[in-house]
């Protein structure tokens, strides 16, 4: 007897049913199936967009939307420099020359006096007497002393090669026809004496101001003699 298979394959032996699951024996085959779509992959998040670039000229960052280079000008449309601007450009007037400083009127002269060497009896050898140190005074008050970079003292009656003088010895002040002299608590003292007396024998009183004669000469440290006088007009001349 002839047999047949139905679409489920079972054995028949009806051509037009399936004797066992009554399938029609010519339908089509049972379809497959329905293949599971595989579960999508999430796509990878875009990369976050740049927040900044780097100056192609002195590597300094800026923003992303920068025109500029905020450090060196750098324009980022065109990829150039800043063309270097000149005073005309600017309209920038001519620099005006700065005003000539003011003839000083009178002068200090600093000498190296061995008779005052001799009294003070230091132990640092004496510089070789000569001419004087001439010094415009310029300012209305002037301090005597010795320079010092890391305290800020600057002089502008400078005693630097007199150990003996003080840092801030004494201060000169002037009215503009008399002047005075201050001892600042120095170390020695500060003295005066007319030029034709003797030599000082005791140091003018700290924090008062003793006028100056003519003829008065300022002694301090180990061998410093001070003179403050007119200036001549050669000196003026010089100044200008």
């Amino acid at each position: 007897m002839t047999t047949v298979s139905c679409p489920s394959g079972h054995p028949s032996t009806s051509t037009d049913y399936c004797d066992v699951c009554g399938l029609p024996i010519g339908a089509a085959a049972t379809p497959a199936a329905a293949s599971v779509p595989a579960p999508a992959v999430a796509a990878p998040a875009p990369a976050a967009a740049p927040t900044t670039q780097t100056c192609p000229n002195c590597s300094e960052s800026a923003a992303v939307d920068a025109l500029f280079c905020e450090s060196c000008g750098y324009d980022f449309t065109t990829g150039t420099m800043p063309r270097p601007t000149s005073s005309l450009d600017l309209g920038t007037p001519p620099a005006v020359p700065p005003a000539p400083v003011a003839t000083a009127d009178w002068v200090v002269e600093r000498w190296v006096d061995p008779d005052w060497y001799e009294v003070q009896q230091s132990d640092d050898p004496c510089p070789s007497p000569g001419l004087p140190v001439v010094i415009p005074l310029t300012e209305k008050s002037v301090l005597i002393g010795r320079p010092s970079k890391s305290r800020n003292i600057h002089p502008e009656i400078d005693c630097g090669d007199d150990t003996g003088v003080s840092r801030r010895q004494a201060q000169l002040t002037t009215d503009g026809t008399r002047w005075w002299v201050e001892d600042l608590q120095s170390s020695n003292g500060t003295y005066v004496a007319p030029a034709s007396g003797p030599l000082p024998e005791d140091p003018i009183v700290p924090g008062q101001r003793r006028e100056l004669n003519s003829d008065d000469r300022v002694y301090v440290g180990a061998w410093t003699r001070l003179v403050v006088r007119k200036a001549t007009p050669e000196e003026k001349a010089g100044q200008a």
